[in-house]
C-alpha cells in the first residue's frame, strides 16, 4: 500500500485557493446573504443528518481532508489536505497515519493537536465518557478499532480490515473534528471550530449567522466578512427576495426546475446551474408493523410506482431514475440504464406492474370494496410532501388509501429513527462513495436504515466492496447490491430529482458539486465583487 500513499508537503494545505478560475483579483470583505428552506434542531454536524445544519455550520469547522472545493464531482482524486499536511498507509491498508498542522486555534483561542482528532472519533465511535444525543453516521465507522496519537501532531487510524476508500468517510462535510474541550450539548448551541467562519447566532425559523474568523490559519482566508442564512420555508416567497435583490444565492439545490426558470425569466444576469440530484426520494415501511411485515404486501407497494410520472410531474422531465446510487453522469456508481430496468419495479410498463400489483393485494384480501387504510408519514417540505402527494395517489391504483401526515424537521430525525411510523416518503443521499450510504442505509445495524430491512447476503457484499480495491471488481459488487436491494424491496427508490441554485453576477470563486449537497459548503474561497 505504500507506493498508493497521499504524500503532501505542508504548503500544499493552501491548495484549495486553487481552480477559483477567472485572474480577477479577489476583494475582501462583505457579508453573503442567503436563505435557508428549514430550521435544524441545533447546529452540531455530528448530531444532525440534514443538510440545514450541515451547510450553514462546514465553513465553522475543518476536517483532517476534504474535497476540492472547484472540482464539481467528489472522487477520490479530489480529496486534498485539510487539518492534516500528509497521510500515508501501512503496507496492509489497516492503518492510515496522518500528518497535523501546527500553530491552529480553536475559535476560543485553545491550540489544535492529535488529542482532538482522538476525541472526535472516540465520540462518534461511542468510546467516550460523554455522549451525542443523537449519533445519525456511528456505523460509517464500525470498521475503525481506535484511533491513537504521537506526539501532538501525528494521529493513526486503525482499522480492522482494508477498507481503500476510508479516506472519502473523512472528506464528507459531515466529518469535521471536534474540540475536545467542549462538550457535545454546547457544540449544538454555540459550535466551536477552527474553520474560516465563527459561530455567531442561530435564531430557529429565523436565521443563523457567521462571521469571518481574523485568526484562521489560512492568513488570506476567508474573503468573506461573514454569511447570513434567513431561514424561509416558502421556496416561493425565498425565490421573490432573490429575484428582488435580497439575497446574493439561493441555498444550494434548493429550486424546482419551475423555480428556476423563473428566476432565469425576471433575473436574465443571474448564474444558474440545475444539476443532478445526488438525493433520492424513496418508499420506507415499517417491516414490523403488520401488514407490512408480508413481504409480498411490500412488494405491490413496489410496483404500484410509476417513477416517469414522479419526474414528469416533480422534475419536469429532468430527473432521473435510478438504484441505491445516484445514476450516471452526475454519480459514479450508478446502474447504467439499460441494466436498471431489468431490476424488480423498473419495468417501463406501468400498467402491467400494477396489475401484478392489484394481484398480489387481491390474494392478500384487498380489492375495491376492502381497501387498506394508512397514514404516509414526511417531512414537511416541499421536498418531501410534493412526491408524498404523487406517492398517494399511486398507492390507490392497488387499493391503498393513503393520508398524508407532515412532521417538522426538528421531529423528524427521531421520529423515523425509532420507527414510529408505517409507511413514509423519505429523502436519502447516494455517496459520493458507496462506504459513504450503503450500510448507513441498508446494513442491518446501518443508523438511518430507518425501515429495519436486513439480509445477511446483503451486509457481506457491502463488506466485500468495502475491502475491494480494484475499481471495476467493486463497481460490480456495489451492482450486485443493487440487484439483491431491488429484489427484496429494501426501500424502493422512486426517483432522483434535479435541484437548482442561482446566485449574483458578484459571487465569485463558488462551484456547485454535482453528487454531494453536503460536501461543498465551506465558502471560505467565495468573494464578492462590488
Amino acid at each position: 500500500m505504500v507506493g498508493k500513499s497521499h504524500l503532501f508537503a505542508v504548503a500544499v494545505g493552501l491548495l484549495t485557493a486553487t481552480g477559483a478560475g477567472p485572474t480577477l483579483a479577489q476583494k475582501q470583505g462583505g457579508i453573503l446573504k442567503m436563505y435557508s428552506p428549514d430550521s435544524p434542531a441545533s447546529m452540531s454536524i455530528h448530531e444532525e443528518a440534514t443538510v440545514f445544519a450541515a451547510g450553514p455550520m462546514m465553513g465553522v469547522f475543518n476536517n483532517l481532508v476534504m474535497y476540492d472545493q472547484h472540482v464539481a464531482q467528489n472522487t477520490m482524486q479530489s480529496i486534498i489536505p485539510d487539518l492534516a499536511t500528509a497521510w500515508s498507509w501501512n503496507e496492509d491498508g489497516t492503518a492510515l497515519t496522518f500528518l497535523l498542522r501546527q500553530g491552529v486555534k480553536w475559535h476560543d483561542g485553545k491550540p489544535f493537536t492529535a488529542r482532538d482528532v482522538q476525541c472526535t472519533w472516540d465520540l462518534l465511535t461511542e468510546k467516550s465518557s460523554v455522549k451525542l444525543r443523537v449519533n445519525p453516521r456511528k456505523s460509517l465507522y464500525r470498521n475503525l478499532e481506535q484511533v491513537t496519537t504521537n506526539g501532538e501532531y501525528e494521529v493513526t487510524f486503525h482499522l480492522k480490515q482494508p477498507q481503500p476508500a476510508f479516506l472519502t468517510t473523512l472528506a464528507a462535510g459531515s466529518s469535521p473534528v471536534y474540540p475536545c474541550h467542549v462538550p457535545p450539548g454546547e457544540m449544538r448551541q454555540h459550535p466551536i471550530g477552527t474553520g474560516p467562519f465563527k459561530f455567531v447566532e442561530f435564531k430557529p425559523n429565523e436565521h443563523i449567522k457567521v462571521v469571518r474568523n481574523p485568526d484562521y490559519w489560512k492568513p488570506d482566508r476567508p474573503y468573506l466578512d461573514g454569511i447570513e442564512y434567513t431561514i424561509i420555508k416558502s421556496l416561493s416567497t425565498a425565490t421573490l427576495g432573490f429575484i428582488a435583490g435580497k439575497f446574493d444565492m439561493t441555498f444550494p439545490y434548493s429550486l424546482t426546475v419551475a423555480l428556476q426558470n423563473n428566476i432565469e425569466s425576471q433575473v436574465p444576469q443571474a448564474i444558474c446551474e440545475l444539476n443532478p440530484g445526488s438525493i433520492n426520494r424513496n418508499l420506507i415501511v415499517n417491516r414490523d408493523r403488520p401488514p407490512f411485515d408480508d413481504p409480498a404486501l411490500r412488494r405491490a407497494m413496489s410496483l404500484s410506482i410509476d417513477r416517469k410520472a414522479f419526474v414528469d410531474i416533480i422534475s419536469e422531465g429532468k430527473g432521473e431514475i435510478g438504484g441505491a446510487m445516484q445514476p450516471l453522469p452526475g454519480g459514479i456508481w450508478g446502474m447504467p440504464p439499460e441494466l436498471l430496468k431489468e431490476l424488480p419495479g423498473y419495468d417501463p410498463d406501468v400498467q402491467k406492474n400494477r396489475t401484478q400489483a392489484r394481484a398480489i393485494m387481491e390474494k392478500l384480501g384487498y380489492g375495491p370494496d376492502k381497501r387498506l387504510s394508512i397514514k404516509v408519514t414526511t417531512r414537511d417540505l416541499p421536498y418531501f410532501r410534493d412526491p408524498a402527494v404523487i406517492l398517494i395517489d399511486h398507492l390507490k391504483e392497488i387499493y391503498i388509501d393513503g393520508v398524508l401526515e407532515t412532521i417538522d424537521t426538528t421531529n423528524w430525525l427521531p421520529k423515523v429513527m425509532r420507527k414510529d411510523y408505517t409507511v413514509g416518503l423519505n429523502l436519502a443521499g447516494s455517496g459520493p462513495d458507496p462506504d459513504q450510504n450503503l450500510y448507513l442505509l441498508y446494513g442491518c445495524h446501518g443508523d438511518l436504515n430507518y425501515n429495519g430491512y436486513c439480509s445477511v447476503e446483503v451486509d457481506k457484499l457491502i463488506e466485500q466492496q468495502s475491502v475491494e480495491a480494484d475499481e471495476e471488481r467493486r463497481r460490480q459488487l456495489v451492482w450486485s447490491i443493487e440487484r439483491k436491494l431491488a429484489e427484496d424491496g429494501a426501500r424502493p427508490i422512486i426517483f432522483y430529482s434535479r435541484g437548482g441554485t442561482c446566485w449574483q453576477p458578484h459571487v465569485k470563486g463558488f462551484t456547485v458539486v454535482v453528487n454531494s449537497i453536503f460536501n461543498g459548503n465551506r465558502r471560505e474561497d467565495i468573494w464578492l465583487d462590488k
